[in-house]
C-alpha cells in the first residue's frame, strides 16, 4: 500500500511539474534574455566609446598594473570571473569611480589620490564591482528609460538620450537599496580577500566630513548619498565577524602607485 502511494505521488509530481513547465513560452523567454544580454554588451561599448572620447585613458603599467592586481585579487578570492571585468583608468582629478553596462569598471586618478590606504581603495573597487555583479546599472537604466529605448540607443537612433543616460550613470545615485547591497557585498568581498572592510566605511566617513572643505569630493558624494549612515551600516554589518587583515600590495608598491598617479600630469 505504501509503495502504491509513493508511486502515485511520484506520477502526480512528474505530470504536475510537466504541466507547469508547459505554461511557459521558453523560446520567447530565452530570446528575450538573449536580447537583453546583447543590448547590455552594445550599451557598454557605446557608453565607454562616448566617455573615453573626452577623457585621457591611462595604460601605463606603473599605474594600471597595481590596480589590476587589486581587482584580480578581489575577484579570485570571491569567485568572480575577472576576464569579464573591463578595467579603465582615467586621468581626471575628480574623486570618482563607476560602472557601465557589461562590466566596464572606470576609475579616476582623483580617487586614487584621495584614498589614504589600500583598504579604502579596495573598498571602493569592491563597491563598484558589486554594482556590476548585481547588474545594478541595467536595472537603473531600464527603470529610468525602459528596454525599448535602450535597444534604440544601440541602433544609433537616440543619441541625445544616450548622452543623458551616460551622465545619469556617472553622476547620480542608485536606489538606496541597491547602494546598501553594493556596500555590504563589498564588505563581504573584502573579508573573503583578507582586506580590512573598515576601509570602505572610513572612506565614506571622511568624504562626508570633508564635503565642505573639499569641493571635488562633492561629485562622488552626489552619486553616493547618505555616506555617514552607510558607513555606520557597514561597521554594524562586520561587527563580531572574524576576518584577517593583510595588504595585497607591498607598502613600497602602494606608495609607488600613489607617486605615479601624483606625477601623471607633470
Amino acid at each position: 500500500m505504501k509503495l502504491l502511494l509513493k508511486f502515485t505521488f511520484l506520477v502526480v509530481l512528474f505530470f504536475g511539474t510537466w504541466f507547469v513547465l508547459l505554461q511557459f513560452d521558453w523560446m520567447t523567454i530565452l530570446k528575450v534574455q538573449q536580447i537583453k544580454k546583447t543590448t547590455e554588451e552594445k550599451l557598454g561599448d557605446l557608453f565607454w566609446d562616448m566617455f573615453k572620447a573626452e577623457q585621457d585613458v591611462i595604460r601605463r603599467s606603473e599605474i594600471a598594473g597595481p590596480i589590476d592586481s587589486l581587482v584580480t585579487h578581489l575577484c579570485r578570492k570571491n569567485g568572480i570571473e575577472r576576464k569579464k571585468l573591463k578595467l579603465h583608468i582615467v586621468d581626471n582629478d575628480v574623486v570618482n569611480a563607476f560602472t557601465l553596462p557589461d562590466d566596464h569598471l572606470v576609475v579616476f586618478t582623483g580617487l586614487i589620490k584621495e584614498v589614504e590606504t589600500e583598504s579604502e581603495f579596495v573598498g571602493v573597487l569592491g563597491h563598484e564591482i558589486a554594482h556590476a555583479q548585481n547588474n545594478h546599472v541595467m536595472k537603473k537604466l531600464m527603470k529610468e528609460v525602459g528596454m525599448s529605448v535602450l535597444i534604440s540607443m544601440t541602433n544609433g537612433s537616440a543619441g541625445e538620450l544616450a548622452r543623458e543616460s551616460l551622465q545619469s550613470i556617472t553622476s547620480s545615485a542608485f536606489d538606496r537599496e541597491l547602494e546598501r547591497e553594493a556596500d555590504l557585498d563589498a564588505a563581504d568581498y573584502m573579508m573573503k580577500a583578507d582586506v580590512d572592510p573598515e576601509g570602505l566605511a572610513t572612506f565614506l566617513y571622511r568624504m562626508a566630513d570633508d564635503e565642505r572643505d573639499m569641493p571635488r569630493a562633492v561629485f562622488w558624494l552626489s552619486s553616493h548619498p547618505e555616506s555617514r549612515e552607510r558607513a555606520e551600516a557597514i561597521i554594524m554589518y562586520i561587527k563580531g565577524k572574524d576576518f584577517y587583515k593583510q595588504p595585497v600590495l607591498s607598502d613600497e608598491a602602494w606608495k609607488a602607485l600613489k607617486a605615479e598617479v601624483e606625477k601623471e600630469k607633470e
